[in-house]
């Protein structure tokens, strides 16, 4: 992390490298080629199965998220907002973290389970979050898309602690590194729990509840990235998130969601397959995030 000087843009930290480029991450960087990748709907779905068992994390969706009756507006919302982050100009993500941090003023209160009082603007729930989701993009990457090296790992996680300053963490409290995400993981586990609304929580993720609104190809999409996601949660939080243990059963289908989504990436260089594709991705994430990732100069996904 040397080489990122810290200055302040638009009244937020941002590193050296990007007074030249206009963006917080590069083409090149590992951030682009991680989250750009298809899996990164896998990996969302794996951070918030692992964010419900942080109690102080889970009031604030019990009390303020429309999760539950409005699931696809909370995809797209959470999706253009790591898009805009990640792929965006400076001026674009900004705007995102601005819009973020004035939901984050109103969601405070006091957590049924510890008795606590909770805040969205709390440091440490806020890494809480920013750590599960940009560790599961790496988890769900290395399982189902393609190696990574050690260098290349600890360079994705140490590029990420600009997305976790924008937010409002100061950046001596963010991991930067695979043995750092270890220890901070080490330290938060006494702190998880499994409560009722957890629970409840985690169910409607791994098996969504959608109407028959919701478009059909949408709906067997969210069946199957469920159980892709429960694969690459650790065993011990599986345990404690009340799901079933690893089992021989999981092979046949994690190899076919790791062929499916290596394959993923390169239909989209087939012409006529490319706007049913970006149309496809709309219905699920979001048209403003399809137009932010196909920004990226490594053919369509």
């Amino acid at each position: 992390m040397s080489e990122r000087t810290q200055e302040m843009v638009g009244g937020e930290v941002a590193s050296e490298r990007t007074r030249s480029s206009d963006r917080f991450f590069e083409p090149n960087s590992v951030s682009w080629k991680v989250i750009g990748h298809p899996v990164a709907l896998i990996g969302g779905v794996r951070a918030l199965i692992i964010q419900t068992l942080h109690p102080l994390a889970m009031a604030g969706v019990m009390q303020y998220s429309t999760f539950r009756t409005e699931p696809l507006k909370r995809l797209r919302g959470t999706s253009t907002y790591v898009a805009s982050v990640t792929f965006g100009d400076r001026a674009t993500a900004l705007a995102a973290v601005a819009r973020v941090r004035a939901i984050h003023e109103r969601v405070r209160g006091i957590d049924p389970v510890t008795g606590k009082p909770f805040s969205a603007n709390d440091p440490e729930t806020m890494l809480w979050v920013h750590c599960t989701e940009v560790h599961s993009f790496l988890a769900a990457y290395r399982a189902y898309a393609g190696h990574l090296t050690m260098a290349e790992r600890d360079r994705y996680l140490a590029e990420q602690v600009v997305a976790a300053e924008l937010i409002g963490i100061p950046r001596a409290m963010v991991p930067d590194s695979v043995a750092a995400y270890r220890r901070y993981f080490a330290d938060v586990r006494p702190q998880l729990c499994l409560s009722a609304d957890a629970a409840s929580t985690i169910d409607f993720i791994v098996r969504p509840k959608l109407d028959r609104t919701t478009p059909l190809d949408v709906r067997l999409v969210a069946r199957l990235l469920g159980p892709a996601a429960v694969a690459i949660v650790p065993r011990d939080l599986r345990r404690l998130a009340g799901l079933p243990e690893p089992s021989a059963r999981e092979v046949p289908r994690r190899a076919l969601h790791t062929l499916a989504f290596r394959i993923a990436p390169f239909l989209g260089h087939v012409p006529l397959l490319n706007d049913f594709l970006d149309g496809w991705a709309a219905k699920l994430v979001g048209d403003e995030t399809v137009r932010l990732a196909l920004q990226q100069p490594r053919g369509r996904r």
